[in-house]
């Protein structure tokens, strides 16, 4: 079958579970069916609107705002909104475990699948880990447990295909789950990561967390508290291959994660010196029960910046489209841009360039016109049954081939 063939697989981990026939949970997958559409639609009572610029990009929402806790959790990569959100919904008994990760022991940015079963063990999981992580593994566990309530924390790919798999057959349909989603688009494959963490960073040994930040950036954390800066335009060549890339991340259309009943990333905040906001977007209303438990812990912001953000993504549309075309092409493995000069240029593009709201806009567009072309010029057969219907929408907006 294509899904097979093609190799698009997000390692989500439900067809690693042995309790029920392989076979169910792979027609579950997001390959195998598409991104949005009817499950949108089934969580929603309808899909979102072409007619609302806003919704189209960052799905259906009931409250979008900015916050960081008013004490950050130690070790968090943010403030620990999530983390301390999945703690209190254990703690007031809206669910009895949560399905999760944990860094792997013997590699700080791996990761291991867990049922955390208590506070200690959803404190545990704080923090990202930017790989590929079968976290629907541990959906076995809360089955054999007879587990009824369970919160599930993860990427769109995972929550896809959960939906699909829940409503289709029997084995989860008499548990309550509840979902945290994390905007996620670029993770890695861990046979990569060593090989790319050693040509971003000077220290990768001492590397804690990494993340694309808003100023153009990438921020590197290392275990001495230092933060390593590395502007985008000094990144060595080589990293601008798409191949560094799983097919499947590449093959995502769900960057803001919107099947989710709360969202929380850090796209549509400010990033502002010493603080640490997270852009929070409630979908559903358990997603608002999720936001009660934690709101008065909340310093809250409102969203900002400007939304138009059209040139920025026209200025880069035609590289995108044919870098996506190139295959095997030979990549330097120099900077392009110095270091010290590409720190100018991420500082110039930082005080003109989109913000806050702008800033989510410019790289929900981007990495959406990136994912068309590729599934587009790479898995061609594949490309009526992957990409939903609001991507052509906004391809159109920009006057850009079908």
């Amino acid at each position: 079958m294509p899904w097979t063939e093609k190799r698009l697989c997000s390692s989500c981990g439900l067809c690693s579970i042995q309790a029920w026939p392989v076979e169910e949970s792979i027609s579950s997958c997001v390959f195998t069916n598409g991104w949005l559409g009817e499950r949108e639609k089934n969580l929603f009572g309808r899909e979102r609107s072409f007619e609302d610029p806003i919704e189209l990009r960052f799905g259906i929402t009931t409250e979008r705002f900015t916050a960081q806790l008013k004490q950050p959790i130690a070790g968090s990569q943010w403030s620990g909104i999530i983390t301390r959100m999945a703690t209190r919904a254990y703690e007031e008994k809206l669910v009895e475990g949560v399905v999760t990760l944990h860094c792997d022991p013997d590699h700080h940015f791996y990761s291991l699948p867990v049922l955390a079963k208590n506070s200690a063990e959803i404190f545990a999981s704080r923090g990202n880990k930017p790989v590929l992580s079968p976290v629907l593994q541990s959906l076995e566990s809360a089955w054999h447990l007879g587990m009824k309530k369970i919160l599930v924390i993860g990427a769109a790919c995972h929550l896809h295909t959960l939906k699909d798999f829940q409503k289709r057959f029997a084995y989860l349909q008499d548990m309550e789950i509840l979902t945290i989603g994390i905007p996620c688009v670029d993770n890695i494959s861990r046979s990569k990561w060593p090989w790319i963490l050693e040509r971003i960073s000077q220290s990768p040994a001492t590397a804690l967390s990494m993340e694309f930040m808003q100023d153009f950036r990438i921020h590197i954390w290392h275990k001495n508290g230092n933060v390593e800066k590395v502007p985008f335009f000094s990144l060595p060549e080589e990293l601008a291959d798409p191949g560094i890339f799983p097919p499947s991340c590449m093959s995502c259309f769900d960057y803001l994660n919107a099947l989710a009943d709360i969202t929380v990333g850090y796209l549509g905040a400010e990033l502002l010196p010493k603080e640490k906001r997270q852009w929070v977007l409630v979908r559903t209303e358990t997603g608002k029960k999720l936001l009660q438990l934690i709101d008065g812990e909340l310093e809250r912001f409102a969203e900002s910046g400007n939304w138009e953000c059209r040139s920025f993504v026209q200025k880069t549309s035609k590289r995108i489209i044919e870098s996506m075309k190139v295959r095997q092409k030979e990549y330097s493995v120099k900077r392009n841009i110095p270091l010290w000069l590409g720190q100018i240029l991420s500082t110039f593009l930082c005080t003109i360039g989109p913000k806050g709201e702008g800033f989510a806009h410019y790289s929900v567009d981007y990495h959406l016109i990136r994912h068309y072309y590729y599934v587009k010029f790479r898995y061609p057969e594949l490309l009526e049954r992957v990409v939903p219907k609001y991507v052509p929408v906004i391809l159109e907006e920009y006057g850009l081939p079908l």
